[in-house]
C-alpha cells in the first residue's frame, strides 16, 4: 500500500523543520547493497523491523498480545461505543507498557522512497518518500516519524551519477529504500487505529522520533 511519493515529498519540503530535525543529517550517501545487508552499516544495537516476523516480536515484547479488534472495533464508527472502546484501548496499553525494556530499543524501518530532481551544487538527488504498510498478525503496521528533516537528499557513487540523472530527467521512476532509525516516543510509543482502508482491520502505529537516516539503492 502506498500513498503519492511526489505529494508526500512535497509536504516534507513544505513543512516546519524543529530545532531537533537540524541534528539529523538528512543529505546522505546513496548506498547500493541489500537491504538486508542495511544492519552492516546502521549502529550494532539498532534492530531493523522490516518484515512481518520482527515487527511481531517488537510488538509481543511490548504488549504480549494483539489486542480483540472485533470486540474493538463493534459495528464501526456508527457504533456509539466504537471511540470509547478504542480510547480505553490505547490508555490501558500505555499503562500496562510503561517500564518494558523494548520501550528503550533503537529500532530502523523502511519507507518507500524515490529519487526526484538533481541538484547539481550538491551532487545528488531529492527524496520523496511515503510510508510502508506491513501486514502482521496483530495488524496493518505503519511506522510514525516524528521530527522527520525536510530537505532530504541522496548523494550517489559518482560512477552511478550520469545514469541516474539521465534516468530521472526523461521522467523514469528511480526507487530507494529509505531507512529510518530512531527511539519511541515513550509517551505516544504505539497508537492503536482502525484502517481507512478496510472496515475493521487493525492498524498500530509506532510512533519514532528520527535519529538517523539512510538511503539504499537495491
Amino acid at each position: 500500500m502506498r500513498i503519492p511519493l511526489a505529494l508526500v515529498g512535497m509536504i516534507l519540503l513544505t513543512g516546519p523543520v524543529t530545532a531537533f530535525t537540524q541534528d539529523v543529517q538528512s543529505v546522505r550517501p546513496l548506498r547500493v547493497t541489500a537491504l538486508g545487508e542495511s544492519v552492516r552499516f546502521l549502529p550494532q544495537d539498532t534492530r531493523l523491523l522490516d518484515d512481518p516476523a520482527s515487527l511481531e516480536r517488537f510488538l509481543d515484547a511490548l504488549d504480549g498480545a494483539p489486542p480483540d479488534w472485533a470486540t474493538v472495533y463493534g459495528k464501526g464508527h456508527n457504533d456509539p461505543g466504537h471511540d470509547d472502546r478504542l480510547f480505553a484501548l490505547n490508555r490501558e496499553r500505555d499503562a500496562k507498557r510503561e517500564g518494558k525494556p523494548a520501550l528503550g530499543w533503537r529500532i530502523a524501518f523502511v519507507w518507500h522512497g524515490e529519487l526526484s530532481e538533481y541538484d547539481p551544487k550538491a551532487g545528488g538527488f531529492g527524496v520523496a518518500l511515503g510510508p510502508k504498510f506491513t501486514q502482521t498478525s496483530w495488524g496493518v503496521v505503519r511506522f510514525k516519524a516524528e521530527d522527520l528533516p525536510g530537505n532530504l537528499m541522496a548523494i550517489p557513487n559518482p560512477s552511478l551519477r550520469k545514469s541516474l540523472r539521465r534516468m530521472v530527467e526523461k521522467g523514469e521512476r528511480v526507487e530507494i529504500d529509505v531507512v529510518i532509525s530512531g527511539k519511541l516516543i515513550a509517551e505516544e510509543s504505539l497508537i492503536y487505529d482502525f484502517s481507512h482502508d478496510e472496515a475493521g482491520l487493525g492498524m498500530i502505529m509506532p510512533v519514532v522520533r528520527v535519529e538517523r537516516i539512510d538511503y539504499v539503492m537495491r
